[in-house]
């Protein structure tokens, strides 16, 4: 009885540890799918300034050479 006793509230624990693991990988999962979000929209955004300049480099040399 008294074995049962030890065994009762250590088994809580440990299943108390598992949960608070699952939770803490979930939040980690999240914080990482949220950071790659981030950073897919920060290279959209350089790309969309790359080509924007790219596209006003272009007009330039055109009527650059128009000019001549």
């Amino acid at each position: 009885m008294a074995i049962r006793i030890c065994f009762v509230p250590s088994l809580l624990a440990l299943a108390a540890c598992g949960v608070e693991t699952a939770s803490t990988a979930a939040t980690a999962a999240t914080m990482k799918k949220q950071e790659l979000e981030q950073g897919r929209e920060t290279l959209q955004r350089a790309e969309d300034k790359i080509n924007a300049a790219t596209a006003k480099m272009q007009e330039r040399a055109a009527a650059a050479s128009g000019e001549q």
